[in-house]
């Protein structure tokens, strides 16, 4: 019994793994079912039965990317912008490409509307929690936008424009980011 969920676990695994490369490289439209289960070494059964519908597959690739990006985002020390800023860039390493292709889609079809705003409120509290320190230091107005520019700063676009646009480096992408992250939080007394 245990190596069987531990045998079920490996192939769910690996078909939201081929699922997120997949979704990657291509739109929602031209990915199938078929790619998938190619791509996972199984069978379009057994996607089918795992998932039900190409929409829950999605549904299920953006609860796990979610779930990974969270769970290391919330290892990082409240007030630490540094580590935030080279944990964000990690993520957007791994996932960034994906994120973007996602909300290049969001005004195709309410799954993909209701994963990119799942990721935002993700990103939202993320931010509030990580930089709660520095936004304690406002009141207000300038706490709110203190907040909305530390939102922008690490969202996935300011990844994208300097990593993929700019070609920046992931360390350069890094210290530029920091060096926002510094200049915004920066409080004169």
């Amino acid at each position: 019994m245990v190596a069987r969920a531990e045998s079920a676990a490996r192939t769910h695994e690996r078909v939201i793994e081929a699922a997120l490369v997949l979704y990657t490289e291509k739109d929602f439209e031209q990915v199938s079912l078929e790619d998938v289960a190619a791509g996972a070494g199984v069978t379009v059964r057994t996607v089918l039965r795992r998932f039900g519908t190409k929409e829950a597959l999605l549904d299920a690739v953006a609860d796990a990317a979610d779930d990974a990006i969270d769970s290391q985002r919330n290892d990082v020390p409240p007030g630490d912008a540094a580590a935030a800023v080279r944990r964000a860039v990690a993520d957007y390493d791994r996932y960034g490409d994906a994120i973007m292709r996602l909300l290049a889609q969001e005004h195709r079809a309410p799954a993909f509307q209701r994963i990119a705003q799942r990721g935002r409120e993700l990103h939202y509290d993320w931010v509030a929690r990580t930089f709660e320190p520095q936004l304690s230091q406002r009141r207000g107005a300038a706490r709110a936008r203190l907040r909305a520019q530390l939102i922008a700063i690490t969202d996935v676009y300011m990844w994208k424009l300097l990593r993929r646009d700019l070609r920046m480096g992931s360390k350069a992408t890094a210290a530029a980011l920091g060096e926002m992250v510094a200049g915004v939080t920066r409080h004169d007394t």
